[in-house]
């Protein structure tokens, strides 16, 4: 995102009870449009593990002492995630972050993750993220997955927090790119914003 459009002051610090361990493919770690590090830096029981690289064939994972991990992820068995909303134990939830094809080989490529038990959101809304074509129909980007997961197990307004600021990621860019007016920005462009699309065919406002 260019420096005018900066969300960094629109990132809260989200202390939870359940953790949030997400595992980044390489490829997937350097595009601009992922989301899944945002929502790694909303929240300060998260950490990052990037998987794929040469250099570090063997990517493990180990779930801190006292937690229960939960992979998300619709694997086949996979159980509702409401159904630990509440759990005695805190939950580590451990969420993939690349396309649907790597995602749902991380249980085979990340020691510790193969007898962790999938978990699945129930039904929702389709996915607002309109910045890379989804080719699942069900498919939601990594930020909106998080939300709505922590949603089921922190409450109402940890959800709303993580889409307030995923919202705002999404309408400025599309602002960026002429696709959408300013009036259309959650929160309204930033003073001295500019658009960066010289194609556009919207007038600057």
């Amino acid at each position: 995102m260019h420096g005018s459009l900066c969300v960094c002051a629109l990132i809260p610090r989200l202390t939870t009870r359940t953790g949030l361990v997400l595992v980044i493919h390489r490829y997937e770690e350097r595009k601009p449009t992922n989301t899944g590090r945002l929502a790694a830096l909303c929240l300060t029981e998260s950490r990052v593990l990037v998987r794929g690289h040469e250099a570090s064939p063997g990517d493990s994972f180990e779930p801190p002492p006292g937690t229960r991990p939960l992979l998300l992820f619709p694997h086949e068995g996979a159980r509702d995630l409401r159904e630990f909303a509440g759990s005695s134990e805190p939950v580590t939830l451990v969420v993939p972050d690349g396309t649907w094809r790597q995602a749902s080989r991380v249980r085979q490529r990340v020691r510790g993750l193969e007898d962790v038990p999938c978990v699945t959101l129930p039904a929702g809304s389709p996915t607002r993220y309109r910045l890379r074509a989804e080719s699942h129909e069900e498919g939601l980007a990594t930020m909106e997955a998080v939300a709505r997961a922590f949603g089921i197990l922190e409450g109402a307004a940890v959800q709303a927090a993580l889409e307030q600021v995923f919202a705002a990621v999404v309408a400025r860019t599309l602002w960026a790119r002429g696709e959408i007016p300013a009036s259309d920005v959650v929160g309204g462009v930033p003073a001295g914003a500019e658009r960066h699309d010289p194609s556009s065919g919207l007038a600057r406002r």
